[in-house]
């Protein structure tokens, strides 16, 4: 029978691809890999909060970016449409009629 040899040399090349496959763990732990919020982008707006009541101008904006670790910022007018989509590196400072802060939130 011709199916037997072909199975087994199948199998025996399987088994000696299966001995070269390389399990070795990093050196460092995945702790000590994983980046801080600020250095990611990822945002925290509680980082933000003493900023509420203050003129969004493009200095505030600014900061408010930098100091909840915010990789993009956009300013919300009242009544503004906004897009719905989540980004959790966003920053998204709600305004008032007169420009002045409300709030901060991610997404």
């Amino acid at each position: 029978m011709y199916f037997k040899p072909v199975s087994l040399s199948l199998a025996l090349a399987g088994l000696l691809l299966a001995g070269c496959s390389s399990t070795d763990k990093p050196a460092t732990p995945a702790a000590e890999q994983a980046p801080s919020a600020a250095l990611s982008g990822t945002c925290d707006s509680a980082a933000v909060a003493s900023l509420v009541g203050k003129s969004a101008d493009t200095a505030l904006v600014e900061q408010a970016k930098r100091q909840s670790g915010a990789e993009t910022a956009r300013v919300l007018q009242p009544h503004q449409p906004v897009t719905m989509d989540y980004n959790s590196r966003r920053l998204n400072i709600d305004v008032d009629d007169a420009g002045v802060v409300k709030q901060f939130s991610c997404g």
